[in-house]
């Protein structure tokens, strides 16, 4: 059953009553990845699935979400479950680092350990036409031998991945500023300045979809251009995700500061979004220059 303020103040640790909000997300999540992993190995029921994951997903976070805001505003959330919920937003950014650096992790051993092994003179006899040469930009280089590859061209860091760094860097700035602002107790500079981070966020997804369009119209490269495609659109793809997930975020944030949720002195949800959109800028320096440069 869950705690009651008494005389106004929050109870000392707040218990939430049963919900059936986790098990719900967890069914969408699981018929998300169904259809993912059907709809990629070309079963077309897989697309249902995914979407129809997604929606039952969205909208139980957005029932969850509605419950969490309530008790927030309702005053039962004291300074304790302030503390829980900063441990908890950090461990899950964490789990996001690992998360990336496992894809780093990929793409450095495949560059430097798998590719000059299959290169060596111990695979000459079973490749002899194998060139060990980063990027596989063409049949015989970087495990297609037999041609399994069409030639493609690599994504340079001209001119969108270099415009998308400055955007992102701007967004960090515009957020620091609108956080500054709340604290100050200036709530309509605070939203101006979350509208304007929202806007970049949006721009850097727009922009990225072109690119991918150029990618696959124009350059060739596709996620089955070799290790070189599969890990470039699994960096920038997921990075892609999170700053969708991070821009939608600050995008509720937003929304609730116009309806004049937080305060100068208790404001979390601010900042865990905070948080997670400075992790989004960090990820992508690194891929900007591991990816793109070298």
């Amino acid at each position: 059953m869950s705690a009651a303020t008494t005389s106004g103040k929050a109870p000392y640790y707040f218990v939430p009553a049963p919900s059936r909000h986790p098990v719900m997300a967890a069914i969408g999540l699981f018929f998300v990845i169904l259809g993912a992993g059907q709809w990629v190995n070309d079963h077309h029921w897989g697309m249902y699935s995914l979407f129809g994951g997604l929606a039952l997903w969205a909208f139980v976070l957005q029932q969850w979400f509605r419950q969490a805001i309530g008790e927030s505003e309702g005053g039962l959330y004291s300074d304790r479950i302030d503390l829980s919920f900063r441990w908890s937003m950090g461990w899950f950014i964490f789990s996001e680092v690992m998360f990336f650096a496992a894809f780093f992790g990929a793409l450095y051993w495949a560059r430097v350990f798998s590719v000059p092994s299959l290169g060596s003179i111990e695979n000459a006899l079973l490749w002899p036409d194998f060139k060990a040469i980063w990027p596989s930009s063409a049949p015989g280089f970087t495990g297609a031998p037999a041609g399994t590859v069409e030639a493609f061209s690599t994504m340079g860091p001209w001119p969108i991945p270099t415009l998308n760094t400055a955007l992102l860097l701007t967004s960090g700035v515009t957020l620091t500023i609108a956080h500054h602002a709340l604290i100050a107790g200036n709530r309509a500079r605070t939203i101006a300045f979350m509208w304007l981070t929202v806007l970049l966020g949006a721009t850097f997804l727009g922009f990225q979809a072109f690119e991918y369009h150029h990618a696959y119209t124009e350059l060739n490269l596709k996620l089955s251009s070799g290790v070189y495609g599969s890990t470039f659109f699994m960096l920038t793809g997921f990075h892609g995700f999170h700053v969708c997930v991070g821009a939608l975020m600050l995008l509720f944030i937003t929304i609730r500061l116009m309806k004049g949720h937080f305060t100068p002195e208790r404001h979390f949800g601010f900042e865990g979004a905070a948080w997670y959109w400075h992790f989004v800028d960090v990820v992508w320096l690194g891929l900007y220059v591991i990816v793109y440069w070298l």
